[in-house]
């Protein structure tokens, strides 16, 4: 048996092949960044003639083509968490950098790690990431947009003023549209109308996009609308970040995904736990945007929140113990989504590409 590791670059892939038993270090090839590449790495495996998985350092906007290419071609591929390779150099007994180093490294990093994620071929979710993603920037562009028109609006006449968070408003832009055309002409004005313009086409993007997310999501999973709370972005992000739920063995494990469960830090007879800040953090805010709302349009959540305080707790705790209650209602949910449509796991030899 043995561990493929890959150091991928964007124009080109280091591969190195490590004896799982031993974790020496047996050939190496490095290939460039396109199909034809991914065919050679094949034939470079196959040319070991042994049992094999690959294994790829997680930074999928380098390494998502050759992962679906060894998908596809009936591989098993394995992610390496980059923070596995933080110190990998360093506690190395020989010196120096190269892809060779770096590909060796993270193959030994997969020995060393024998539950790290199977990597999947991306299903819907990918396409909503995306499209979330996009919407994300679009929102801090039409943010920092608008605080430069404002300041240049109190310029221009300190008479108009804007509500706050107004800006996203159509009827609002119009009206302020309207305000502008009645001062004198001169290069602020103009300014202040391009910036007027571009708000104004960002907004209608944003809500282009969030109309776009709307059916994506109620077709991919439309169960997660009907709990208090969760509106169509909220749902989008559960689903981009958390892709195929049965990735997850148990609730508790996506708890720890999302940066919801405590950590254990005890040490002696001190058994004590400590606030969890590592995890998804999209995901942990998504969750705690839904927490907030439910407290307050929800009376049961409201109810555990009392009860919480009750017991001694602070507000923040009760909330944490909220969201971490969510993750047990999302992961029966999820499951049961995945279990409906029946998306099978791209690992088996020839699986089709979803992408």
């Amino acid at each position: 048996m043995i561990v493929i590791g890959i150091d991928a670059h964007m124009r080109s892939h280091t591969a190195v092949a490590v004896d799982a038993g031993t974790g020496r270090q047996l050939a190496e090839r490095s290939v460039a960044a396109d199909e034809d590449g991914c065919c050679d790495l094949l034939a470079f495996a196959d040319g070991l003639e042994v049992e094999r998985e690959w294994a790829i350092e997680d930074c999928r906007s380098l390494s998502r083509h050759l992962e679906a290419a060894l998908l596809r071609s009936g591989e098993r591929v394995r992610r390496v968490p980059p923070k596995l390779m933080s110190g990998a150099r360093k506690s190395a007994r020989t010196f120096g950098k190269s892809d060779a180093i770096d590909a060796a490294a993270v193959a030994r990093a997969a020995l060393r790690e024998p539950d790290l994620p199977v990597a999947q071929l991306a299903g819907p979710e990918r396409e909503i990431a995306l499209l979330l993603d996009h919407r994300a920037n679009l929102v801090v562009e039409r943010t920092r947009t608008q605080a430069r028109m404002r300041w240049l609006l109190f310029e221009l006449d300190p008479s108009i003023e804007l509500a706050r968070r107004s800006c996203g408003n159509l009827r609002v832009l119009e009206r302020l549209k309207r305000q502008l055309a009645k001062q004198p002409p001169g290069i602020l004005l103009r300014v202040c109308r391009e910036l007027l313009a571009r708000v104004t086409q960002l907004t209608k993007q944003i809500r282009a996009l969030e109309r776009d997310l709307r059916p994506m999501v109620r077709r991919h999973a439309g169960p997660l609308l009907a709990l208090p709370g969760i509106g169509i972005l909220n749902a989008a992000r559960i689903l981009a970040n958390v892709a195929d739920v049965r990735r997850f063995s148990s609730e508790a494990k996506l708890a720890l995904y999302a940066g919801v469960a405590p950590l254990d830090a005890s040490s002696g007879r001190q058994q004590r736990h400590r606030l969890n800040r590592s995890g998804n953090r999209q995901l942990n805010s998504a969750l705690h945007m839904i927490a907030l709302t439910q407290v307050r349009i929800y009376a049961p959540a409201r109810d555990y929140v009392a009860r919480r305080r009750e017991e001694g707790k602070t507000g923040k705790e009760a909330i944490r113990a909220l969201k971490r209650h969510l993750i047990r209602t999302l992961y029966r949910l999820l499951n049961t989504v995945a279990n409906r449509t029946a998306i099978p796991i791209n690992t088996a030899p020839n699986a089709p590409c979803v992408t």
